[in-house]
């Protein structure tokens, strides 16, 4: 039996040569620059969750003390934001989401005023961090039972929580009913209706195996088997909704599963046949793309150009950056000089004729330090979005950092560093600490610049999800973004007096009453855009459900195409500037 100090020696001897191939690459890597000189930005944000009575800050979990060597970085997610109308009256509402025991979520609800006012406790849906059941990674709300109130689906490391919303905020616990009641250290989940009944049907995506229990550990061997290609992770699950309130799980007969510690997850017709896709993005190993068979089962796609840079996946989050009518995909990964440079992955969306996705990150937009949430939005309403991303791991010491210690443990072998006890201890180290967020402005599809500083977003905390609503129906995307034991931030956004917008609240047919997985195609000026109202997409995160355009100075705009979750379309012919236009499906307009 090897002593624990000659183990730790191997895994020192082990690095230097990882080390020098990291530097190596390093060296060869395109160096990125802020803002150049009189560099201005198109748009502006304010900080101002505390002067809308938002006053929310994140506690990170406390595991199993055996883990104590490497607390900080096993622990450090839970940070998370959703947007949902909880209460039906027409303003966004926010659901924050806490993760240490004893600690309670937050259900911000919009008020007349225009201050936020924490109902959660009173809901229900607050005290969900408890021994036993878990702590709150995230959250995701869709009308499962479609009586036209937004229910609410808690993932935890732990038991899942579903609240059935029974009106008047107050809701149900419904998890053990719903037959959801199972342990599923999950980090991301998404609402979708897969096979087109009309009802919202649930995808969850595991991180670390199921068979942990990360408060009473067995041994320490619960770490990732490799850096590029772990599948030791926590299983996914696909649940179906049967209609009566209860879930079944189809996820074998359906062919959606994966171990590859899942941490993003979207999903959307993304091969504009009619059917809802799903994205992954994975931790450790490569992105992975499950297409929708007619609703009859997914089939994983290994050869559409994901492989070859995938790294260590964080965050789904979709948009048409390109004017083209086609949903790209953005994945935040790692980039840190000197030590550890993969880069965020841009994916040109090819599916259409070439069968593919292309990756196009390069400079600012590849490389956003440790990246996590991300999102996409026209900021200043010109007609092509912009891109949120949030930054940043562990902010600790300012003089002390892990990357040495990090990057030794990357070059060991398989056996060590999937055990937490062979790690060096991180103490009171950074790691890729106080790194803000970036703010990457489409130049009319001509390339991106980073005006993050510029356009007042310059906090340093550990950035996490990030979550994109029209507060005040104003045609501006304001931006609010969860940190890991940090505060809550509301970026309001300056309303852009010279660009136009057009919007759009959809309500589809049957149970899915907020039309998750719809689509609208925007024809203005000669260019087409496509967007989608989204069940959970980015980082731990879900954005409104009104889809928003900006379509620059533009006097009137051609048409809007809606696709219905049922595969149906409907045409608008010029929508109007300015508001948001109210499509019911099959109504005429």
């Amino acid at each position: 039996m090897v002593s624990r100090p000659i183990r730790r020696a191997c895994v020192s001897l082990a690095f230097c040569g990882a080390l020098g191939a990291i530097a190596w690459y390093d060296r060869h890597q395109p160096r990125v620059a802020g803002p150049a000189s009189g560099t201005t930005a198109p748009f502006h944000f304010t900080e101002a969750a505390k002067s809308l009575g938002i006053d929310f800050v994140h506690h990170a979990p406390t595991l199993d003390l055996k883990l104590a060597r490497v607390m900080p970085h096993v622990a450090a997610m839970g940070a998370a934001v959703s947007v949902a109308d909880a209460n039906g009256d027409g303003r966004p509402d926010l659901y924050a989401t806490n993760s240490a025991f004893g600690t309670s979520n937050a259900l911000f609800v919009r008020r007349p005023d225009g201050k936020f006012e924490d109902v959660a406790a009173s809901a229900g849906v607050g005290a969900l961090n408890v021994a036993g059941r878990g702590v709150s990674m995230g959250s995701i709300w869709g009308d499962y039972d479609g009586d036209g109130d937004e229910d609410l689906f808690v993932y935890r490391w732990g038991y899942p929580f579903l609240a059935r919303n029974d009106g008047d905020l107050k809701f149900t616990d419904v998890t053990a009913a719903a037959g959801l009641e199972r342990w599923i250290n999950a980090n991301g989940a998404v609402w979708l209706d897969y096979d087109r009944d009309g009802k919202l049907d649930l995808y969850v995506c595991g991180y670390f195996s199921e068979t942990i229990d990360l408060w009473h550990l067995r041994d320490t061997k619960i770490m990732q088997e490799s850096f590029e290609f772990a599948s030791n992770g926590g299983h996914n699950y696909l649940f179906h909704n049967q209609g009566d309130g209860h879930f079944e799980d189809v996820t074998a007969r359906m062919g959606c599963d994966t171990t590859r510690w899942s941490l993003g997850v979207a999903a959307a017709d993304l091969n504009d046949d009619g059917w809802i896709d799903l994205y992954v993005a994975n931790d450790y190993g490569p992105e992975e793309f499950f297409v929708n068979r007619g609703g009859l089962r997914f089939e994983l796609m290994d050869s559409v150009g994901l492989a070859e840079s995938s790294k260590s996946g964080m965050c789904v989050a979709l948009g048409d950056f390109e004017n083209r009518g086609a949903l790209g995909v953005y994945v935040t990964n790692i980039s840190v000089r000197r030590y550890l440079f993969q880069g965020n992955n841009l994916r040109l969306n090819r599916l259409d004729g070439e069968g593919r996705f292309y990756n196009d990150a390069r400079d600012q937009v590849a490389d956003c330090g440790w990246a996590w949430g991300a999102q996409f939005g026209d900021f200043d309403n010109d007609g092509w979005r912009d891109l949120f991303v949030a930054n940043g791991f562990i902010s600790a010491s300012k003089t002390e950092d892990y990357w040495y210690e990090m990057g030794k443990i990357a070059g060991a072998t398989s056996s060590m560093f999937l055990d937490a006890e062979t790690w060096p201890e991180m103490g009171n180290k950074s790691l890729s600490g106080y790194e803000r967020s970036r703010v990457l402005w489409n130049k009319a599809g001509r390339g991106w610049t980073d005006v993050a500083p510029l356009a007042g977003v310059d906090d340093l905390y550990d950035g996490r999800a990030v979550a994109l609503a029209d507060l005040d129906g104003r045609g501006a995307l304001d931006v609010i973004v969860a940190n890991q034991r940090g505060p809550l931030l509301v970026y309001r956004a300056d309303a852009n007096t010279t660009n136009h917008w057009v919007g759009f609240e959809l309500v589809a047919k049957g149970g899915n009453t907020t039309a998750i997985g719809s689509s609208v195609k925007l024809f203005f000026g000669g260019r087409r855009q496509v967007a989608t109202v989204d069940g959970g997409s980015g980082f731990c995160s879900q954005n409104q459900r009104r889809l928003l355009f900006g379509v620059g100075p533009v006097a009137s705009v051609e048409k809007a195409i809606v696709r219905w979750p049922s595969g149906a379309e409907q045409e608008i012919a010029s929508p109007a500037l300015g508001v948001y236009t109210r499509v019911v499906e099959g109504a005429s307009n």
